[in-house]
């Protein structure tokens, strides 16, 4: 990750997303705050920085440029680990690395770059992949934390490996912008952690919800410290698709947050990603608490080599 020579450059810790290059066909619907609503391929997307949450504490950041129009991101914390993060032109996170201060490297995510040589829009590959046939309960793919009975559930079911055969390794924004290929993923339903109506903020109250999951991904990442968890943010139909998708990006960094401060889970084991309410849980056009959650996949597979090469 640090050994191609690179230019330094003096990059703001708050680059805003609304100034990324972009693929060809892909529109700028709208702003949001430090949202970015696009369009392409008939899909709509939310777009933030997860620079606040991984610069948060560090004792220095900086930025390099790299052949391609690559860019790397070095981020060193006061106990001497470094993260690593190579971007495509697009902003895409190609590579992430976790850098021990001893030198041990953990490669969080890792695409071949060849995937986006010469590679003038985005495009789902997911429409590489036949389709999805789930051949397991129910129970066994999506677990509710309203029908867990011991936190230990958790750990069991995010420790399984994915749901059918991973094809090739995805970019962590491939697996956020392709329902098809995040499927593959098991996935937890917190449907016992609620938000307020048009809110994304969360109670102490509630943060101690995560108090399970975040012991799951505790044990996890003691097993594995390079793992990558996607938690995703929904809302219910009331309000504009495009607001939703906001409001839902904000419940799932909220989230996030809130994993890392109360629990101590690394900011770069997590990613997060709004759908807003394209994925309703209760079909209906009206307010309802259920729709208004958060869901977690563990991606590693996804992502990680070493994780694919076990699956």
């Amino acid at each position: 990750m640090t050994e191609e020579k690179g230019k330094r450059v003096e990059v703001a810790p708050d680059e805003n997303v609304r100034d990324r290059q972009r693929p060809q066909g892909v529109n700028v619907l709208r702003e949001l705050g430090d949202r970015v609503i696009l369009q392409f391929n008939n899909q709509t997307i939310v777009e933030s920085n997860d620079a606040p949450r991984m610069h948060r504490g560090a004792r220095n950041v900086y930025y390099e440029d790299l052949s391609g129009g690559r860019r790397r991101e070095i981020v060193e914390r006061d106990n001497g680990i470094q993260i690593v993060t190579i971007r495509n032109r697009y902003g895409d996170v190609i590579q992430r690395s976790r850098i021990t201060p001893e030198g041990r490297e953990y490669i969080l995510s890792y695409v071949d770059e060849r995937n986006y040589e010469n590679d003038g829009d985005w495009r789902d590959p997911g429409d590489d992949l036949p389709p999805m046939r789930l051949n397991i309960p129910r129970r066994d793919y999506i677990l509710d934390s309203e029908d867990v009975e011991d936190e230990d559930d958790y750990y069991t079911f995010l420790e399984q490996p994915p749901v059918e055969k991973v094809q090739r390794l995805y970019s962590i924004d491939e697996v956020k912008r392709s329902a098809r290929v995040r499927d593959i993923a098991r996935r937890v339903d917190l449907d016992t952690l609620n938000f307020e109506f048009g809110s994304a903020s969360i109670s102490d109250e509630e943060v101690q919800k995560l108090d399970g999951v975040a012991n799951a991904m505790e044990k996890l990442l003691k097993k594995n410290p390079a793992e990558t968890f996607l938690i995703e943010g929904h809302t219910d139909a009331v309000g504009t698709p495009e607001a939703n998708l906001a409001l839902s990006d904000r419940r799932a960094e909220a989230v996030a947050e809130a994993l890392t401060n109360a629990f101590g889970i690394p900011p770069e084991n997590l990613t997060t990603q709004g759908y807003g309410e394209e994925y309703l849980k209760v079909d209906t056009s009206g307010p309802n608490r259920e729709n208004r959650r958060v869901a977690i996949r563990r991606i590693t597979s996804l992502v990680a080599p070493v994780a694919s090469s076990e699956n």
